[in-house]
């Protein structure tokens, strides 16, 4: 039988056990919702349980990945908006695995705060859950530390995830060639990248506010900072089972169009994008006018509206773009792969 114990000295120094155990209580729902049947038990063990199917693969290969949502937090403290950051957590995580090809098969969350308080604690589970749920991906479960002294009136949002991919389906660039076309997925906006540079020009050197309506972004600047991260999974699902050849994914965010695609380039070859066919969002249109920021410097700092790149034959670009679309997204050919040594041009 469960004994029920307080603990007001806990409370007294800044930690609320009860509250915590009530907060939990009233996402338990949202976060159920995201099973999968390899679960093999609910969420509040000491460790999350995932049994494999491994009949279903020949040979599996498990990709992870963990990221923050880094000081796009502040933004949502001001708006005293937290639902979408947890989609910003969980749709970054999802586009990292998901450009090797791999199917998010479950996610965690990590969450470090000074106060636990309401509703900031059930907003920030809600995004998570529901963007799991949108991907078919399961909240295994996750941590919240309560650290009174350490982060003040802040917290810190983390999310590890774990996909799966047959290893002769792994995406890894290596067949990029001269004459491959790029396509870019347009991005909603900074989705998790960039904010340092961008609070310095909107809040300290233009004395903007989140609450601040401007015209050309036709509605107030917190609501342009908090779009959330896309995710781009599904229209990567459908190319794969169409059979096209996507046999090159970048995932922009941090390091822009020069930093993230080198990564998945074969060393002899080059990306020359045009820059007339990148569809920037008016938000960063505003911090490069606004911040004077060189253009070299804004494509490694910002997404400027591109959040993933495609890389396949001529031959698949015509259905890339029907599966893109048909999925919702903003897509367009935006550049070109030639004979380089590894490295991005933007014209």
């Amino acid at each position: 039988m469960a004994t029920t114990v307080k603990s007001d000295l806990y409370k007294s120094a800044g930690v609320d056990i009860d509250l915590a155990h009530s907060l939990l209580d009233r996402v338990k729902e949202r976060i159920a919702a995201t099973r999968r049947p390899e679960m093999l038990a609910p969420i509040g063990g000491f460790g999350g349980l995932f049994q494999l199917d491994l009949s279903r693969y020949r040979q599996p290969v498990l990709v992870s990945s963990v990221d923050g949502v880094g000081t796009k937090l502040m933004i949502a403290m001001q708006m005293n908006k937290f639902d979408t950051v947890g989609y910003d957590i969980v749709n970054h995580c999802i586009d990292d695995i998901a450009v090797q090809g791999a199917e998010p098969i479950y996610f965690m969350d990590y969450i470090g705060i000074g106060k636990l308080r309401s509703p900031l604690y059930e907003e920030v589970l809600f995004g998570i859950a529901e963007a799991c749920k949108a991907a078919g991906c399961a909240v295994l479960g996750g941590e919240t530390a309560e650290m009174p002294g350490m982060y003040g009136d802040d917290f810190d949002l983390v999310g590890m995830i774990t996909g799966i991919v047959e290893k002769d389906k792994l995406i890894t660039g290596e067949k990029i060639r001269p004459g491959y076309a790029a396509i870019g997925l347009k991005s909603a906006g900074l989705h998790t990248n960039g904010f340092s540079l961008a609070r310095k020009i909107l809040f300290d050197q233009c004395k903007y506010t989140v609450h601040t309506y401007l015209d050309r972004l036709g509605e107030t600047v917190g609501e342009a900072l908090l779009r959330p991260h896309i995710c781009y999974w599904p229209a990567i699902r459908q190319a794969l089972a169409a059979g096209l050849h996507l046999d090159g994914i970048a995932h922009i965010t941090g390091g822009g169009l020069y930093d993230n695609v080198p990564r998945i380039l074969p060393a002899d070859v080059d990306v020359v994008f045009d820059r007339s066919a990148i569809s920037t969002p008016p938000i960063f249109k505003l911090l490069v006018e606004a911040g004077q920021v060189d253009e070299v410097e804004a494509f490694r700092v910002f997404n400027m509206g591109v959040g993933m790149v495609w890389f396949l034959p001529q031959d698949d670009v015509a259905p890339a773009l029907k599966i893109c679309r048909d999925c919702g997204f903003t897509a367009e050919v935006v550049g070109e792969v030639i004979k380089g040594d590894c490295r991005v041009t933007i014209n």
